[in-house]
C-alpha cells in the first residue's frame, strides 16, 4: 500500500520549498551478530518483537560476510553484539554489519555492545602502548555507528573516545536487587563491601551506601610487564568475622578475585561472595574460582558462558530486561539517566 503523501507549493514568502510531505513512523529494529544469540533474542523478546533475519557466512579464507535479508531503510537500527572470544572475530563482524546498516540506509544505527572490547586498554600505561578502546570508538564510527550503549564500562572515560552519544549503562540494579533477595538478615548485619583494588573504590562505595554496609580496600600491585599477575599487598577496614561481598566489573583469568578472597579469608573473614558484571572467564578462571576461599560468584549473562565454563557456587543473572528498557528510552527519546537515579 502507497504511502500517503502531499504536495507542497513553493512559498517565497514563508521561504519553504516545493516538494512532497509523506506521513512517517519510527520504527524500531533490533539485529544480533553470532557471539551471543541468545541474549539478542532476550532483548527482543523483552521489547516485544524479534530479530531482524540475516544471513551470516563466514569463508573458508576466513573472511566474513553478513546481509540483512528485508529491508531496514529508515530504520532505528539497534546493532546487539557482546564480545567475548574470539574478541577480534566479533569486531570485524561487527563492522561488516555496520557497514552494511550504513548501505542499507538505516536512518539511525546503535551498536549495543553489552562488554566493550578492549576496555583496559584505555591509556598509555608506558611508552610506545596504543590506547585500543579509543581505537574501537574510531573503527564503530566510521563503520557507520551513530551511537553506543555498553554496560559497566572498565573506565567511564571510555565515553569520551567514541564522537557521539554514549549510553552507559551499569548492572548494578539487577545484581543489588539479587543480593537483597538472597542475603539473610545476619548476613546484612556482618556485611561489608569489599574493593579488590583502589580503581573500583568508586563504585564499591556506591554500593556501601546502597547496602547500608561498610566499606573495606585491598591494596594490590600486579607487574606491569607480567599479564595477569597480582600481589595482594593489604587491607584498608575491618573484615575480621564479616561477610565479604567483593565486586568488581569483570573476571577475566580469576586472578585478581582469588587472591584478593584468600587475603579477606586469612583476614578472618567469615564468607566471601563475588559480584561482576562481566564473565569473561579465560582459562583457568572457571577453576580458580572454585576455590574454598570463594563461597558464591555472581554474574550478569553480557557474555556467553559455555556449560565447562559453569560450575556450581555460580549464579548468572539476566541483563536482557536492562538492555531492552535502555533500548526503548532510546528509541522514544527518554531519559536513559532515568533508570539509574541521575547516576548514568
Amino acid at each position: 500500500m502507497a504511502r500517503k503523501t502531499k504536495t507542497v507549493d513553493l512559498d517565497r514568502d514563508n521561504d519553504i520549498a516545493p516538494g512532497l510531505v509523506a506521513k512517517t513512523k519510527k520504527r524500531l529494529v533490533v539485529a544480533s551478530g553470532r557471539s551471543h544469540p541468545a541474549l539478542s533474542a532476550d532483548v527482543a523478546a523483552s521489547l516485544g518483537t524479534q530479530l531482524v533475519p540475516t544471513e551470516y557466512r563466514t569463508f573458508a579464507s576466513g573472511e566474513i560476510l553478513t546481509r540483512f535479508e528485508v529491508s531496514i531503510r529508515g530504520c532505528d537500527f539497534f546493532l546487539i553484539q557482546s564480545f567475548g572470544p574470539p574478541v577480534n572475530e566479533w569486531l570485524m563482524e561487527t563492522l561488516i554489519m555496520l557497514d552494511a546498516a550504513k548501505r542499507a540506509s538505516a536512518k539511525r544505527i546503535t551498536v549495543v555492545a553489552p562488554y566493550y572490547p578492549y576496555s583496559r586498554q584505555d591509556k598509555k600505561g608506558r611508552g610506545r602502548e596504543p590506547i585500543s578502546a579509543r581505537l574501537v570508538a574510531d573503527l564503530l564510527k566510521t563503520a557507520g555507528a551513530d551511537r553506543v550503549m555498553s554496560v559497566d564500562l572498565h573506565a567511564a572515560q571510555i565515553q569520551g573516545f567514541f564522537d557521539g552519544p554514549v549510553d552507559h549503562l551499569f548492572a548494578k540494579p539487577v545484581l543489588l536487587d539479587y543480593f537483597e533477595r538472597t542475603l539473610s538478615r545476619e548476613d546484612r548485619e556482618k556485611l561489608t563491601v569489599v574493593s579488590p583494588d583502589t580503581g573500583r573504590v568508586r563504585v564499591a562505595d556506591t554500593w556501601s551506601d546502597s547496602l547500608d554496609a561498610p566499606l573495606a580496600i585491598i591494596h594490590k600491585r600486579r607487574d606491569p610487564n607480567v599479564a595477569n599477575q597480582v600481589t595482594v599487598n593489604e587491607i584498608v577496614g575491618q573484615v575480621d568475622g564479616r561477610v565479604c561481598l567483593l565486586v568488581d566489573d569483570m573476571i577475566d583469568t580469576g586472578g585478581t578475585i582469588v587472591k584478593a578472597a584468600e587475603a579477606l579469608k586469612a583476614n578472618g573473614a567469615e564468607r566471601v561472595i563475588v559480584a561482576a558484571t562481566h564473565p569473561i572467564f579465560s582459562h583457568p578462571a572457571a577453576e580458580r574460582l572454585q576455590s574454598a576461599a570463594i563461597d558464591e560468584v555472581v554474574v550478569t549473562d553480557t557474555i556467553p558462558l559455555p556449560a565447562e565454563k559453569r560450575f556450581a557456587s555460580l549464579t548468572v543473572l539476566p541483563i536482557a530486561p536492562l538492555l531492552a528498557r535502555a533500548i526503548h528510552e532510546v528509541f522514544e527519546d527518554g531519559s536513559v539517566t532515568s533508570m539509574f537515579d541521575g547516576a548514568a
